[in-house]
């Protein structure tokens, strides 16, 4: 198949552009000039939020499936609806399990926890300014979602990723928050109730990418794999690297650590299982995704 794939020039998005590849497909990145295209692979330069470059960068290109791994905005999903309408037939946006930010659920949230149709997309808002971003990550995604879940002219699917685990490539350095801490026994704090999460490792959620791509489902699908982690599961693997004791301070209100969660919105991976994927359990590759980001060797 022609494939386009939208970002990927980190973590996850490198290995689901290499799998694509390596399994014969014609891959074709587009980004904004930042970043190279892996070797061997085809480069279009724009920024998808100028839709007149954009549309430029692509002319009369058409490809079997669109990975768009950085929309995080209605606007972006907009642009992207308008300008793909005849460019594929087939267009993965990858999501976040933050789009059940608002959920607190006793049993894990499924893909219908999120009416779309009942979701407002406000483009009016201040989308461009970085720290409105950041602080909307979950709003922006699930706005980008409602979007294109209105009358796409093109078959679509939302990939909403759980927390995401392994390799030396982790940028977002949260693992390393509690190394630190730990090898120098300082409290690192929690919620009162602090309950366990929905992750998956970095080569699954690229595999799960990649055939994604293949398949014909669509809408919103959950991805991870199966058992929930706590915050005492991660630590217990780092402590068996670095040495250390882990000092939990539980607080009743402010800033806790990351991956431990003051309510519970952990997914549920039942529709992704029924299309007929296979995920793995967390248990399996656990102790080597903190390996590989905590630096040490098991």
């Amino acid at each position: 198949m022609d494939l386009l794939v939208i970002g990927g020039s980190r973590y996850f998005g490198k290995r689901l552009i290499t799998l694509l590849r390596e399994s014969g497909h014609r891959v074709t990145v587009l980004n904004r000039g930042s970043s190279a295209a892996p070797e061997g692979i085809e480069r279009l330069v724009a920024d998808r939020d100028d839709e007149n470059a954009l549309t430029s960068a692509l002319a009369d290109r058409y490809f079997d499936v669109v990975v768009d791994q950085v929309c995080y905005t209605p606007r972006q999903a907009e642009i992207a609806r308008r300008v793909f309408a005849t460019r594929t037939r087939r267009y993965v946006m990858t999501s976040t399990v933050e789009v059940y930010e608002y959920e607190d659920s006793a049993v894990p949230v499924a893909e219908s926890a999120l009416d779309l149709a009942a979701v407002t997309v406000d483009t009016g808002l201040p989308w461009e300014d970085p720290e409105f971003l950041d602080a909307h990550y979950g709003e922006g995604k699930r706005q980008a979602e409602a979007v294109f879940a209105t009358g796409s002219p093109f078959a679509w699917t939302s990939v909403r990723v759980a927390h995401v685990l392994g390799g030396a490539d982790d940028f977002t350095g949260r693992l390393d928050h509690y190394a630190r801490r730990i090898r120098a026994g300082e409290p690192i704090s929690v919620p009162v109730v602090n309950h366990p999460a929905t992750y998956v490792y970095v080569e699954e959620i690229a595999a799960f990418l990649a055939w994604a791509v293949g398949a014909d489902f669509t809408g919103p699908v959950n991805a991870h794999s199966h058992g929930p982690l706590a915050t005492a599961d991660l630590c217990a693997e780092i402590e068996k690297l670095v040495g250390g004791r882990t000092v939990f301070r539980e607080v009743e209100v402010g800033e806790v650590s990351p991956f431990s969660f003051t309510r519970s919105y952990g997914m549920d991976n039942s529709r992704a299982t029924a299309l007929g994927y296979s995920f793995s359990n967390s248990g399996e590759w656990l102790a080597r995704a903190v390996s590989e980001t905590v630096g040490v060797e098991r």
